[in-house]
């Protein structure tokens, strides 16, 4: 999704701008008041704070891009303090939580044990609001190796590929994420590898 909304910004500030120039020309002139000028300053305000958050939310649905296409599918994982806080707060669509960066990590690997080419290279919706960010992807991968599921017992490979929509919702904070709440059906990510 482009930022077809962070670039129509500027053209709405520059039509409210308008109409405050326009409102005050219709007028009569009480320069001895200020009023005129302070409504103007106003908007000005206005229109800055709003500029300067959209461009902050921008920044951090470029972040995110980064790390589900860079980051995850290719497991770099020394790169995800670039998106996430140390002591970052994970929400699991299976309902555990976990907080520490190095926590999520481990979690993170657990998913490529037997999806070796698990990936996220797409992100169909994308927007955010203040400190927020809400991301969908098309989580992919095959079920090729070994999954182990606990007591030195596995789960052999299906062969079987599996895609399916997910979302997060991150809380940011100092330009990384402090909470991350991850959501997929895992319902439909067991049936999609052969175990249901």
């Amino acid at each position: 999704m482009k930022y077809t909304s962070i670039k129509l910004l500027p053209i709405a500030f520059g039509m409210i701008l308008s109409f405050g120039i326009l409102q005050s020309c219709q007028q009569p002139s009480n320069s001895s008041d200020g009023s005129t000028t302070d409504n103007i300053d106003s908007l000005k305000q206005i229109a800055l704070q709003l500029v300067a958050a959209n461009d902050t939310i921008a920044s951090h649905l470029k972040t995110f891009d980064e790390l589900d296409f860079d980051v995850f599918s290719n497991q770099e994982w020394d790169r995800l303090k670039e998106s996430h806080a140390e002591n970052i707060k994970v929400y699991w669509p299976d309902g555990h939580i976990t907080e520490g960066i190095n926590v999520h990590i481990e979690d993170l690997k657990k998913l490529f044990i037997h999806a070796p080419d698990t990936r996220i290279k797409e992100h169909p919706i994308k927007f955010g609001s203040g400190n927020y960010t809400l991301v969908t992807g098309v989580f992919e991968g095959t079920f090729t190796k070994p999954m182990p599921i606990g007591d030195g017992k596995f789960i052999q490979p299906t062969g079987k590929a599996f895609k399916m929509p997910m979302a997060t919702v991150g809380i940011w904070e100092n330009g990384v994420m402090k909470e991350e709440h991850l959501f997929w059906d895992n319902q439909t990510y067991a049936k999609q590898i052969g175990l249901q």
